[in-house]
């Protein structure tokens, strides 16, 4: 399928809507790409329209025509908005510049969007693509949504701005127009036009479509945690955008470390995060091969063996010093790797090989790098066979060539290693890889070190690697980040080079646009002086009544919420006085009769329903719990950093930063739906918060929730 989208340059923001669409299709994993193109000109050539779609030779102008084109053609991606009513609006109305005439239709967006999440139905339509474009290009809007003047038009406009298949289009927009503007002051081709094409992402060197191959090399030493997921998602995205492969390698060259636990645990978190390669290899599976090229790199004078102490070498690396073994023979060599250190003799284990590079380079990774070292531990797939094992910086040069990777991403703590991982290849014939580095995302108060973390394990400080405090997949799965809001959150930090330590509130508010629509709202009220309130003018029986888990999204079902005219009531919510109307949510107002205290403390309250009272006259709106012997005990955990320190600095001892306390409970009472409640179901309790239940309920034994951070929300009951 061939499909062009052409934009004028001098008009390019009027293009949002069809530029969000090619990106939600060139982004996705269908089989088909749509080329978008630049030209120079105020309007694109045979129109007088700033866009055209070519599709199949047919050409078309009007962008409410090219969404339902697109959405036709690529029904997986895209979902057509029945009649294209509000594609319509957004085009019709939506452009003008003048704030009075552009209020009105605000007006009219904002009451339909009221308990709305999306304009059409309960996820992306073409209605979105086209309002949000429109707006978006619109000058007007930025001191719209700062002064949140239309409450619901900023609330759906931001959440669709958290997306990046949105927000990427305005980056990518202004780089291209920018890009053909210096290309054309320059450019001398007898007077054509300029046109300038480009995709969407990073321009990966030398990247062909449907040849790109990345890879993903865990070492299997630990669990997967929050890095180690940027680094698998973005080698994933940039192969599939490329319509490539992503190859999943183990780097299993460290035995002392590795386990088949580790192994098994990080396959499996990768299937949770929908990261799937088209093979999963592993280093060991060439440890023949490295060790005949390891053989090549001594006969051609580029290796030796070294038998320094280790605390010598180390020094001698740093200051520039030649080792005393540089200049052994080529078969003195070759007899001390093949010989002694294959078999792991006791002069064997004295050696290790190093690169025969520049000692003195002002880069210390050129300065003679070990490649090879001995180690008698067996290994968790070969065994006995090997008594010495390349190291990373050997191995995974000489694999991402030999496996067919053409782009390795990583981290660009292993910038200065650049030079030597292109001269293995160089210094071996192999085939040269593109590398590009991207920054590692660090978070405060956090460690990411799989060594630290197991120290945490080891001394009990935490159950295991899936503890809710820990920046592991299962740790922040646990706790209650969805995939789908940590797949948000890595690509929307995109390849940047830069490294960030960030707050931990930034990806749990990305994770709170994932679980609020879909999230059940239920009722819970705080054990310790819950207060008890009668309604005086409420019969003494129970009655039960069906009503919305989530006002917003019918599709979440429905509850029986329990009415009574005994009730439970949060000591917070209990300062009131006689004669004071409040409002019961999801029942109706209620004037109070009586306060009975001791001292600052509320122990009961008697009051009178009012259902005829205005619950927009009274300034409070409390959450109730029918006091009935179906209500269920449950325990609410929070939790703190492991660490006190926002960074820590190379000099630091983490063991001198940590938090004493770390774990908080609160015993609660909920409503009768929690018993229904399976593990990893995430809830609301009203204005409480979100929360993942790690233990459902079992008769005398309470249910355990964990609260989900919400990217602002300051815990209620820990001490944080």
């Amino acid at each position: 399928m061939s499909l062009t989208l052409s934009i004028a340059a001098k008009a390019p923001f009027v293009a949002y809507p069809a530029l969000i669409a090619a990106n939600f299709v060139n982004t996705s994993d269908v089989d088909s790409s749509i080329l978008i193109e630049f030209i120079d000109e105020k309007s694109v050539e045979g129109s007088d329209s700033s866009v055209k779609l070519v599709s199949a030779g047919k050409t078309v102008t009007d962008q409410v025509e090219i969404l339902s084109i697109l959405a036709e053609q690529f029904p997986s991606v895209l979902t057509a908005e029945l009649g294209n009513v509000w594609s319509k609006f957004a085009v019709d109305k939506l452009y003008v510049k003048n704030f009075k005439e552009l209020a009105v239709d605000l007006e009219k967006l904002d009451a339909h969007l009221n308990f709305k999440s999306f304009i059409s139905g309960y996820s992306y339509t073409t209605a979105d693509i086209a309002v949000w474009g429109v707006l978006r290009a619109n000058a007007l809007m930025g001191s719209v949504i700062k002064n949140g003047v239309y409450t619901n038009v900023s609330r759906w406009y931001s959440l669709l701005a958290d997306d990046s298949r949105f927000e990427s289009v305005v980056e990518f927009m202004i780089k291209s127009v920018n890009d053909l503007r210096k290309s054309a002051k320059t450019a001398k081709n007898g007077g054509k036009k300029e046109t300038h094409k480009a995709n969407f992402e990073i321009d990966l060197p030398g990247a062909e479509m449907g040849k790109v191959v990345t890879r993903f090399p865990p070492e299997p030493s630990g669990y997967l945690h929050i890095g180690h997921a940027k680094a698998a998602i973005l080698n994933e995205y940039f192969a599939h955008n490329y319509k490539g492969q992503l190859v999943i390698r183990f780097d299993d060259t460290n035995p002392t470390k590795e386990k088949e636990e580790f192994q098994d645990s990080i396959i499996e978190d990768l299937a949770l995060l929908g990261v799937k390669g088209e093979k999963v290899t592993f280093s060991s599976d060439y440890f023949d091969t490295m060790y005949d090229l390891a053989i090549k790199l001594i006969k051609d004078g580029n290796a030796y063996c070294d038998d320094t102490p280790l605390e010598k070498m180390r020094e001698e690396r740093m200051v520039g010093e030649a080792s005393a073994r540089r200049n052994r023979s080529v078969e003195e060599n070759l007899h001390i790797f093949t010989e002694e250190m294959k078999n792991g003799t006791e002069e064997g284990l004295k050696n290790c090989l190093r690169a025969k590079i520049d000692y003195t380079a002002p880069n210390k990774a050129l300065r003679d790098p070990v490649m090879y070292r001995c180690n008698l531990t067996p290994h968790h797939r070969t065994g006995t066979q090997w008594k010495m094992y390349p190291i990373y910086d050997f191995c995974v040069p000489v694999v991402d060539s030999i496996e067919g990777i053409t782009h390795a991403l990583r981290t660009n703590e292993y910038r200065d290693r650049n030079p030597q991982y292109q001269w293995i290849q160089k210094a071996l014939g192999l085939r040269p890889v593109e590398i590009w580095d991207f920054g590692r995302v660090n978070f405060v108060r956090t460690l990411l070190s799989k060594r630290k973390l197991q120290w945490f394990v080891d001394k009990g400080h935490v159950a295991n690697w899936d503890d809710p405090r820990f920046p592991t997949i299962r740790g922040v799965r646990r706790r209650g980040m969805t995939i789908e809001g940590l797949r948000n959150f890595i690509i929307s930090q995109g390849p940047s080079k830069n490294i960030i330590n960030m707050d931990w509130s930034t990806i749990w508010a990305m994770n709170k646009k994932v679980i609020d629509p879909v999230a059940p709202r239920f009722t819970a009220v705080y054990a310790e002086n819950a207060v008890p309130v009668k309604l005086l003018n409420v019969p003494a029986e129970a009655y039960t009544e069906e009503k919305p888990k989530h006002k917003k999204n019918p599709e979440v079902g429905n509850k029986p919420v329990v009415y009574f005219n005994e009730l439970l009531i949060d000591q917070a919510d209990a300062d009131l006085v006689e004669g004071e109307e409040i409002t019961f949510m999801d029942w109706g107002n209620v004037i109070v009769s009586k306060v009975n205290k001791e001292g600052d403390v509320v122990k009961s309250i008697e009051a009178n329903l009012h259902l005829e009272g205005d619950f927009r006259k009274t300034s409070k709106k409390i959450t109730w719990l029918a006091n009935t012997s179906d209500k269920v005990d449950v325990d609410l955990v929070d939790f703190d950093h492991l660490i006190t320190k926002d960074k820590l600095e190379e000099e630091d001892n983490f063991e001198d930063f940590l938090t004493p306390e770390t774990e908080f409970h609160t015993k609660a009472f909920a409503d009768l739906n929690i018993r229904k409640l399976k593990t990893g179901d995430i809830i609301q309790f009203e204005r409480k918060g979100y929360y993942r239940v790690d233990q459902p309920y079992k008769e005398g034994k309470p249910a355990v929730l964990f609260t989900i951070p919400d990217g602002k929300a300051v815990s209620k009951y820990g001490k944080k």
